[in-house]
């Protein structure tokens, strides 16, 4: 009994340390994000799916705290679900578990590896690996693994001159087949056309989206998010 008690204190030692920092790093995330009332920013986006031709488009996205966000396009646009709303609370919004991993170096950048396990049932995400940049405070790569779309990762990057938290660049990456393919897009327009047809397997889709003509926290009224009937 001493032995069982005696290693599980141990476990409890070395796992209580590591949540805490965990949380400490997300912490300061979303304290930095929060800087950001609301934004709206000009968007390109260029789709990269072989079996797809999809136009670039450009559109312009709309996001208000703590949750209100709107894709506007004149044309047709198509951007992930999961890489629309990059902000860091969008990943915490529901109970979980953090842990950090470790230390690595990212594209230059000393970055921490966080584990996110959502608690319960509610969540579509298993599991979420964060790189936190400790020094900007912000979230540089996520891997997400789902219940239902397989894993994608999302990479930002930053304009280092910029005084918000708000990216410059994204590359949203996700393995894709035809069973998932509705699920995996937000479309705004007609939907694209087969280049060739659908694979039978797995196969990789890239979303690369440039942001640019930042306006932030400039009061943006509700009624931009209301669907127009």
């Amino acid at each position: 009994m001493n032995k069982i008690f005696l290693f599980t204190l141990f476990m409890l030692l070395e796992v209580f340390p590591q949540q805490k920092l965990a949380d400490e790093l997300i912490n300061s995330v979303i304290t930095n994000y929060n800087k950001v009332k609301d934004y709206e920013v000009d968007v390109e986006i260029k789709v990269d799916v072989d079996f797809l031709k999809v136009p670039d488009a450009k559109a312009k996205i709309y996001f208000k705290q703590p949750d209100k966000i709107r894709l506007k396009s004149e044309g047709f646009a198509l951007l992930p679900k999961e890489g629309l709303d990059f902000s860091p609370t969008a990943l915490v919004k529901k109970d979980y578990t953090a842990i950090y991993e470790q230390d690595v170096i990212l594209n230059g950048k000393k970055v921490s590896m966080v584990k996110v396990i959502p608690i319960g049932e509610q969540s579509n995400i298993i599991l979420s690996t964060l790189w936190i940049d400790p020094v900007d405070k912000v979230i540089r790569k996520v891997e997400s693994t789902t219940k239902t779309n397989g894993t994608f990762t999302i990479e930002l990057s930053y304009n280092e001159s910029f005084k918000y938290p708000l990216p410059e660049k994204m590359i949203f990456s996700f393995n894709i087949d035809k069973l998932n393919l509705p699920k995996a897009f937000s479309t705004d327009g007609n939907p694209p056309s087969k280049k060739k047809r659908l694979p039978d397997a797995p196969t990789k889709g890239n979303v690369f989206v440039k942001y640019s003509n930042y306006k932030v926290n400039i009061g943006i009224p509700d009624s931009v998010f209301e669907e127009k009937q």
